[in-house]
């Protein structure tokens, strides 16, 4: 399967001395579901920020789609066009309906001089509504996002994330704010949108029993470092306690 993302040795350390990562390497391959596990502070958040090109990480190197992430203000354009991030708390704006939200994904295609006007198109009024499509949500484009369930409003972000035409998806904690059958029920449509798509994605997830269940392969993170790598079904009591710690309880 070709090869999308490589991240080699990569670490990071914060101004205030925080070692956030410790040498982490990975590869995505195009259309493969991968999450990463691990306690809260263990580092996922920083990796999923330098994959994008929002932190800067302090050691080793990024990889996408053949091109190594060189960190100038080009590259950085061209990497966050490609890939679309899909947050914990939505990142929607309350007061703009459903439709405006998910235009918000086509801004990068967008001259630096019309992104302020928030002008789009008639093709990209199109691709957000197919996107509110794919979610289920098409019949609710001109209600207010604050209006919205909270699942119904993380299933907006993901179709403002699709609207993006990206190359690989981010999603970092996307349903942890979410009651368990919530979150199933939103993963669920998630990951069979994506792999219809065939679009690789990268997730921080905190529930391990939907990294299993929705995974192609699983990270363990510990301290900033990883600890282990495979397949859902090796996920074993001694792998979890390895990850989270001997207390851990399953």
């Amino acid at each position: 399967m070709p090869r999308l993302l490589m991240v080699d040795n990569l670490a990071h350390t914060y101004p205030d001395g925080t070692r956030a990562l410790r040498g982490v390497s990975l590869a995505l391959n195009r259309g493969e579901i991968l999450s990463i596990i691990g306690l809260s502070g263990a580092g996922k958040s920083t990796l999923l920020r330098c994959i994008n090109g929002l932190v800067r990480p302090t050691e080793g190197s990024v990889e996408f789609d053949g091109r190594t992430v060189d960190w100038d203000a080009g590259s950085l354009r061209h990497l966050r066009r490609m890939i679309a991030m899909i947050f914990q708390h939505f990142n929607l704006i309350g007061n703009l309906s459903v439709l405006s939200n998910v235009l918000m994904g086509r801004l990068s295609y967008q001259s630096c001089l019309m992104q302020p006007f928030y002008s789009f198109s008639k093709r990209d009024r199109e691709i957000a509504a197919a996107a509110l499509d794919k979610i289920g949500l098409l019949n609710e484009w001109d209600k207010r996002a604050s209006e919205l369930s909270g699942g119904q409003q993380q299933r907006v972000g993901v179709a403002r994330a699709l609207a993006q035409e990206p190359r690989l998806l981010l999603a970092d904690e996307p349903v942890s704010s979410l009651d368990p059958l919530t979150a199933d029920t939103v993963l669920g449509h998630f990951v069979k949108i994506v792999r219809k798509e065939k679009l690789a994605t990268l997730m921080n997830l905190h529930a391990v029993e939907l990294a299993r269940k929705y995974s192609d392969r699983i990270l363990g993170v510990r301290e900033g470092q990883c600890v282990w790598q495979g397949l859902p079904d090796e996920l074993t009591t001694a792998v979890l306690k390895s990850i989270y710690g001997e207390e851990y309880d399953g």
